[in-house]
């Protein structure tokens, strides 16, 4: 959609094709974040230093998988993205100040200032098209209901204890309802749901139609040149012929078992992997670029940006998906590995999290607990357990939360050593009465601050693990999006196995090889990417008749 729009900003005609009845993809689902470093949000002047240090972040976070020309082309045009969008669509964005990259300590790194957060949106101003946009992912909406940061979310935590906090949710609660009732949906879009939206609105505004339930079948090309595609639709099959070219945007692989079992290290059959996105993400890009002539990069040292999850059981069978965004920070928290012992810093980012569970499974079922103790489990909640004053009763019937009342007694109900368990658990308490975590630094850096709670001190991320019952949910490996995808060069075109650009073929998003070589160093970093190199194909269609 970023792409079209700026294709339809600067005078081209442009089709958006849709495989699902829905719009929006993975980024419906999303925090709606982007890391734009220099971006105009915060009201400072361009400061080429600062595009230097990122510059600099980015080499160090990619190491050998570092693309110099593909991130200078990035970081040169994120800037011109916001502007453009903000000034000529409409997409909006807020500032994110206290947002800090993963690795705030790490050579060029920010403690803060480099993401942004799309602007809420109002869902009736999409008209009837509200009713194709993506729902937001159930699992981590509250009765359906959107929130627009972690502040809003410690509104949810507070509200059995703070009058204004109360008053927030109160307030909240009944608009949803009122939405509810009258649309079957919340109408207040937040995060990666407002962005959709306002992409939507903006293709609107400039003539791009959005073609749901219309999957690509297969690229056409003459004489080696892309010149369309042809389309499933409801009705027939159609072809689109291109005038400029056809770019690729399809969500890349993550519900793809073949390409995660060639791919994903800690799958060997594909099915062990657990995907939040959704279904429809099948690699369909990849495999349309393929069968034109594409190279896709399989050299990444990750090939998707992991995340843990959990498996919340339905109750008509089957299970969603719970990623875990919020709860790992807090303090009363601890990660387990399925020998019983902490394995990992749990504020760090979810994708370093997820790189950690991997190297702790040593090529064996990836697997981890995340426990907590009864104090922390009724203050924050834990996975799709909500806080007091809401019931765990029938979370522990489905076997989602497991429950002992003593740490021995959890370890066994869970499976992991016991005594191992309880072991680790002296250890850890033993510093964290004093807010303190020598062995992995949980807490120490701003970023793992950021997600904690501000109110509890000296840590805002560390306190001991004492009061009884004690609880435990099990984590599988997931996903936030694929980084393997499409060879593309700084102008988006798609590459060969040779490195040339393939005559009327780009990528963009999930489809394209992630700039970030495999790393994950920011809030934002597939959202920032997409929409930036979407601006650039954009152009670059516009500028080259």
């Amino acid at each position: 959609m970023a792409c079209a729009v700026t294709a339809a900003v600067r005078g081209l005609s442009a089709i958006v094709v849709e495989k699902e009845p829905v719009f929006g993809g993975t980024t419906a689902y999303s925090g709606g974040y982007l890391w734009v470093p220099g971006h105009p949000k915060d009201g400072k002047p361009f400061d080429p230093e600062e595009i230097e240090a990122a510059r600099a972040y980015m080499r160090h976070e990619a190491g050998n998988a570092f693309d110099s020309d593909r991130t200078d082309a990035f970081l040169a045009n994120g800037r011109g993205m916001v502007e453009f969008f903000e000034a000529n669509t409409e997409v909006q964005f807020v500032d994110a100040p206290a947002f800090s990259d993963y690795h705030p300590d790490a050579p060029g790194g920010r403690a803060g200032g480099r993401s942004i957060l799309t602007a809420p949106l109002q869902g009736q101003r999409l008209g009837q098209d509200i009713k194709r946009l993506r729902p937001p992912l159930s699992t981590i909406t509250f009765v359906g209901m959107m929130f627009n940061s972690s502040q809003e979310v410690n509104h949810f935590f507070n509200v059995t204890r703070s009058v204004r906090s109360a008053w927030h949710v109160t307030k909240r609660l009944a608009a949803h309802g009122r939405d509810m009732a009258l649309h079957r949906r919340g109408m207040r879009l937040t995060s990666g749901n407002a962005l959709a939206a306002r992409l939507a609105l903006s293709a609107a505004r400039y003539g791009v139609s959005i073609l749901t339930d219309s999957p690509a079948r297969q690229l056409l090309k003459d004489h080696g040149r892309v010149v369309g595609i042809e389309v499933g639709t409801p009705e027939s099959p159609r072809v689109i012929l291109a005038r400029r070219a056809v770019v690729l945007a399809c969500g890349g692989f993550p519900q793809d078992p073949s390409r995660r079992q060639a791919t994903f290290p800690h799958a060997p059959t594909g099915h062990e992997h657990v995907s939040p996105a959704p279904s429809g993400n099948t690699g369909d890009g990849l495999r349309l670029g393929e069968a034109a002539g594409g190279a896709v990069s399989t050299d990444l040292p990750n090939a998707a940006a992991w995340i843990p999850v959990s498996r919340v059981p339905k109750r008509g069978g089957g299970h969603a998906v719970f990623p875990h965004l919020i709860d790992r920070y807090k303090p009363g928290v601890i990660a387990i590995g399925p020998d019983g012992w902490r394995f990992v810093n749990e504020a760090n980012s979810y994708h370093d999290f997820g790189q950690a569970m991997i190297q702790a499974a040593g090529g064996g079922d990836c697997h981890a607990w995340l426990v907590c103790d009864h104090r922390a489990l009724r203050k924050y909640g834990l996975g799709f357990v909500k806080p007091f004053p809401l019931p765990i009763s029938h979370h522990l019937r489905s076997g989602y939360l497991i429950k002992g009342r003593t740490p021995r007694e959890l370890a066994m109900a869970a499976g992991f050593d016991a005594k191992v368990f309880e072991i680790q658990l002296q250890s850890f308490n033993r510093e964290a009465r004093h807010g303190r975590d020598p062995e992995f630094g949980k807490g120490d850096t701003a970023y793992n601050r950021f997600l904690g709670d501000a109110s509890h001190k000296p840590n805002p991320c560390v306190a001991p693990l004492e009061q009884g019952p004690f609880y435990a949910i099990r984590l599988a490996l997931g996903d936030l999006g694929t980084f393997a995808g499409l060879r593309t060069d700084a102008k988006t075109r798609v590459l060969d196995a040779k490195g040339d650009p393939i005559p009327g073929l780009h990528a963009v998003g999930n489809d394209a090889a992630s700039v970030m070589g495999g790393a994950y160093p920011g809030g934002g970093i597939t959202l920032g990417p997409a929409l930036t190199f979407g601006y650039i194909a954009g152009n670059v269609l516009a500028d080259n008749p």
